[in-house]
């Protein structure tokens, strides 16, 4: 009897072993997924109709048809012709270029110099720094307008040396060759870089550009990719300050193309649509390219979004 006690109890204990635990149904994660599907939808909405719209005709525009019947890759050409966005793109080409590399230049001296150097001042300097991000755009607008236009200091141009820089590149440009959000990001990353290998690097005789150059940069590409990225898209997509210092068509760039286009086109919402398409696709292909890179850097820098 004692055996077959046991035996029931040892049949009784392996059952319960091979029996697999009761799981709750995951409703807290479907609805989680539902969010975030909602949000992607809602995300992509505009840009599919923005798609959709720039192959339609302009009597399918009007009847708010979701796809084209047929697609009328004929309105890229017609819209590219009739806004001259080939000057205009140049032109944002060359603006971009230009001023993501007074960018990059200032973030990598400024941001090494607060977070390797020491020099008197320099956390006060630094927050001083970060307070100006507080700061609304819209506020230093007029003081930037009043200094490209030569009010405040003077202004070297290549007719006369003290003159306006309206309607130049470097009006357009130079108040942006410095961010701080660029200095606050590359900063946060080489703090993290660790001083044995500036101990090794002095022992070898390196300064402090060499380090730079040699081994600090080399290891920072993520963070530069999400500088590079962050100020491409601030620079391709600038169309108010554009606006402001310019009046003619010598160097506005594309954003200010579309808007000609908008004032011209009047109801043909699928040229519009088009050239909306046109003007978003470099900052795709860009991000699309360096997605990994970007991703990295904000997650190497401390941040979080």
């Amino acid at each position: 009897m004692a055996k077959s006690s046991m035996m029931n109890q040892t049949i009784a204990v392996g059952t319960h072993k091979n029996q697999k635990p009761q799981t709750s149904f995951p409703w807290a994660l479907i609805g989680l997924y539902a969010i975030l599907l909602l949000g992607v939808i809602i995300a992509i909405i505009p840009f599919y109709w923005m798609g959709a719209a720039s192959l339609m005709t302009r009597s399918e525009t009007t009847l708010r048809r979701l796809y084209p019947a047929v697609a009328q890759w004929g309105n890229y050409v017609e819209a590219w012709q009739e806004a001259d966005f080939s000057k205009y793109f140049l032109n944002s080409v060359i603006i971009t270029a230009v001023t993501l590399t007074g960018q990059i230049v200032t973030a990598v001296l400024a941001g090494y110099a607060f977070a390797r150097i020491r020099f008197w001042g320099r956390d006060t300097l630094f927050a001083l720094l970060l307070s100006t991000m507080m700061v609304p755009s819209m506020v230093v607008m007029v003081p930037n307008f009043r200094m490209v236009r030569g009010d405040l200091i003077c202004l070297p141009t290549t007719t006369e040396l003290c003159g306006s820089w309206l309607n130049t590149l470097q009006g357009i440009t130079v108040p942006f060759m410095v961010s701080v959000f660029a200095i606050f990001l590359l900063r946060q990353f080489f703090v993290q870089i660790p001083g044995e290998l500036w101990d090794a690097g002095r022992m070898d005789g390196t300064g402090h550009f060499l380090f730079l150059t040699r081994i600090v940069l080399p290891i920072s590409k993520a963070p530069l990719f999400t500088v590079l990225i962050l100020g491409f898209i601030s620079s391709w997509n600038d169309f108010l300050w554009p606006l402001l210092v310019t009046t003619t068509a010598t160097w506005r760039p594309l954003m200010i193309g579309l808007w000609t286009l908008q004032s011209e086109a009047g109801p043909d919402t699928q040229l519009i649509m088009a050239g909306s398409v046109i003007t978003i696709i470099p900052i795709l292909l860009l991000y699309f390219i360096t997605q990994k890179q970007f991703t990295e850097g904000i997650a190497t820098s401390g941040l979080k979004g």
